[in-house]
């Protein structure tokens, strides 16, 4: 459980810190951070659903999709800030 809250707490705990925490606040903290990353596993499974953000720009050859490259691109035409 230690190396659980120091590896997924991104930086914010310690190993001195984590040790000498109270058994309840780890057990609090562990509980919290799982709660988070299945809560975020289940939010990129639902975005990997949606068939709007699935379009493939590059095919499986590794060459450049034209059409859905032009139709991806409308949006930012003409919105240089160069001249």
């Amino acid at each position: 459980m230690i190396h659980q809250l120091i590896f997924h707490g991104k930086g914010g705990y310690d190993y001195n810190t984590v040790y000498n925490m109270p058994i309840w606040l780890r057990k609090f903290t562990y509980s919290e951070i799982k709660d988070f990353y299945a809560e975020e596993k289940k939010s990129v499974e639902n975005a990997g659903k949606s068939g709007a953000s699935n379009k493939n720009l590059v095919n499986s050859d590794g060459k450049v999709n034209t059409p859905a490259f032009a139709e991806a691109s409308k949006a930012y035409k003409g919105k240089t800030s160069y001249n």
